[in-house]
């Protein structure tokens, strides 16, 4: 019998998303797998139709929102797999997913997860992502965002880490760095558990063969203040966290100069605060922060210059926003 995988799902007034989801995933090939779904105290109906309907389903009703990264977590701690796959419930997964994600894995005890191709369900044949890219100034986006899918190599390609609305990812990695900060609530959470990985050694590939379509942002809009305000805190988080040293202090400059064009951008393209609010509270958190980091390269077995070396060069300004122009209904890239 093949390794077990637990599929672990955070949901949260997502009835509607389950609806395609769970048959998506009841079709996978890969034989030995369990579900978990944690509920963030939906509304919608969502703990009483998983009843009537998926009883074989492992469910954690939580009373309240406690947010993407503990859902997650709730779900790890109840998970019996070796590998635990996580999936958004936005998202509907081909069927040689799971297979395709364990077969890449499995073959290096180094490899600590797996991320897949994402399409967007209204284009399919546009890429949401294939990981993550973190870049020097400390921007993060989705790989291959906004290209056109074409036929590539079968082959798992190394990336930076792997977005966690549909990834795999090895229970000893979990054990070694340790599980989602709950203090990121939403947002950014996969990027900060990636960074920690690559201090110790971990290495992420990306599976072009496990393809799943995804409703992005279906939960938390894009564009709206809920988003933008934990991203903007966030990022100051993550960075205060993870971005090496002495790099950091060279590249400080450049960062704080990119984030307040990026918040320039923001408060005259939305007209609101929420990136502005996000980004002091970003900075209120600085001593957490800096402890966690203290603690983290304390433990740490790679060098800082190996770790800045992962990073992706810096981009020109004006060339930033296309990293994430195709969350525009309408647009890709060549």
């Amino acid at each position: 019998m093949p390794p077990l995988v637990s599929v672990v799902i955070a949901n949260w007034n997502g009835r509607r998303h389950l609806a395609a989801c769970l048959p998506a995933l009841a079709r996978q090939t890969y034989p030995n797998f369990e579900t978990v779904i944690v509920d963030n105290g939906s509304t919608d109906g969502s703990p009483a139709w998983l009843a009537e309907h998926y009883a074989a389903v492992t469910v954690i009703a939580n009373t309240h929102n406690r947010g993407f990264a503990a859902a997650n977590n709730q779900g790890i701690a109840a998970a019996r797999g070796e590998f635990i796959a996580l999936l958004n419930n936005d998202t509907q997964p081909d069927p040689r997913w799971l297979a395709a994600l364990v077969q890449a894995v499995a073959v290096d005890d180094h490899i600590g997860m797996a991320a897949s191709l994402l399409l967007f369900a209204d284009r399919p044949e546009v890429i949401n992502s294939t990981g993550i890219c973190v870049d020097r100034c400390g921007l993060s986006w989705d790989r291959d965002g906004g290209r056109r899918r074409v036929a590539t190599s079968a082959e798992p390609v190394p990336v930076f880490g792997a977005s966690a609305g549909a990834a795999l990812y090895r229970r000893a990695l979990f054990e070694d760095v340790g599980v989602f900060d709950e203090d990121f609530f939403a947002y950014l959470e996969d990027v900060d558990l990636a960074w920690r990985a690559r201090w110790r050694g971990w290495q992420a590939v990306f599976v072009p063969q496990a393809r799943v379509l995804h409703t992005h942002s279906a939960t938390g809009q894009e564009g709206s203040a809920f988003k933008t305000r934990w991203l903007a805190r966030n990022k100051v988080i993550l960075l205060a966290k993870n971005y090496p040293t002495p790099y950091l202090w060279w590249w400080l400059p450049l960062i704080l100069a990119y984030d307040a064009l990026s918040l320039l951008n923001t408060l005259v393209r939305q007209r609101r605060l929420s990136g502005l609010t996000g980004r002091l509270a970003g900075w209120a958190s600085l001593g957490r922060a800096l402890r966690q980091r203290r603690a983290l390269l304390q433990r740490a077995t790679v060098p800082a210059r190996e770790v800045f070396q992962r990073l992706e060069p810096a981009a020109w300004p004006w060339r930033v926003g296309q990293r994430y122009a195709h969350h525009r209904p309408g647009h890709s890239q060549p």
